[in-house]
């Protein structure tokens, strides 16, 4: 895992908010957010609908800018940097794991696991190599030649999963992975999170309607009128 932080937290977020402009009249989203996740820690976001969980997500991935507040992932301030910057820390300390995937149709699943190495420049053996160990621990090598149309909904998962741990980021954002899946896909989904989150050290924050998805989490949050609070579930 790449540490350019030392002994920094693998994310920081101090008093994020988030206005939307629509129309005449300002949607606020986020008011007052504050998160600190530690390197292996998974922290489950929990919250109605509309809350702002993927909102919240965006802002820690960088991939939206937050109207006020800061954001450091390894001890880099993310939110200080220029667009290039900020997509340069995301491709080589974020991963990212969408509700619905979001693979290449055209690409196999190791192409798919492989691509952000290609897009670092990583050697070609180097970075097949990592994606074939990747689908190995997650039972897939028998799968690899096979395009996304040809997995099962909780195998199309863990490809996601295995991209987004390519280049050994500090943290894992994973928004509603399990939202589509049932029970024993999630079951397995959850058991490579935690074997990563053990292994490597690897810090998770998972957006989740899904108590269970909670319960797996060491520490539970509730994103309620646009600010966080610890629970207990």
């Amino acid at each position: 895992m790449n540490d350019p932080g030392g002994g920094a937290p693998a994310l920081e977020a101090e008093s994020l908010a988030k206005t939307y402009r629509q129309g005449p009249s300002p949607v606020e989203v986020l008011r007052d957010a504050s998160l600190r996740v530690e390197r292996g820690e998974m922290v489950a976001v929990m919250g109605a609908s509309g809350s702002g969980k993927s909102t919240l997500l965006h802002l820690l991935a960088g991939l939206d800018p937050p109207s006020s507040g800061r954001v450091r992932v390894g001890g880099v301030e993310l939110t200080a940097l220029d667009e290039a910057g900020r997509s340069r820390l995301r491709m080589r300390s974020v991963g990212f794991v969408f509700q619905f995937h979001q693979l290449l149709p055209e690409f196999t699943a190791l192409e798919n696991v492989m691509m952000p190495g290609w897009i670092a420049g990583a050697d070609p053996r180097a970075a097949r190599q990592r994606a074939g160990d990747l689908l190995d621990s997650m039972g897939l090598t028998h799968r690899a030649e096979h395009k996304p149309s040809e997995l099962s909904g909780g195998e199309q998962q863990r490809v996601a999963l295995a991209r987004a741990l390519h280049l050994r980021p500090h943290v894992l954002l994973a928004d509603e992975p399990t939202g589509n899946l049932d029970r024993a896909a999630t079951e397995e989904l959850l058991a490579i999170l935690e074997r990563y989150r053990v292994s490597e050290s690897q810090a998770v924050v998972v957006a989740t309607h899904n108590p269970d998805v909670a319960r797996a989490a060491g520490r539970v949050v509730l994103l309620e009128d646009g600010r966080l609070r610890p629970i207990t579930i």
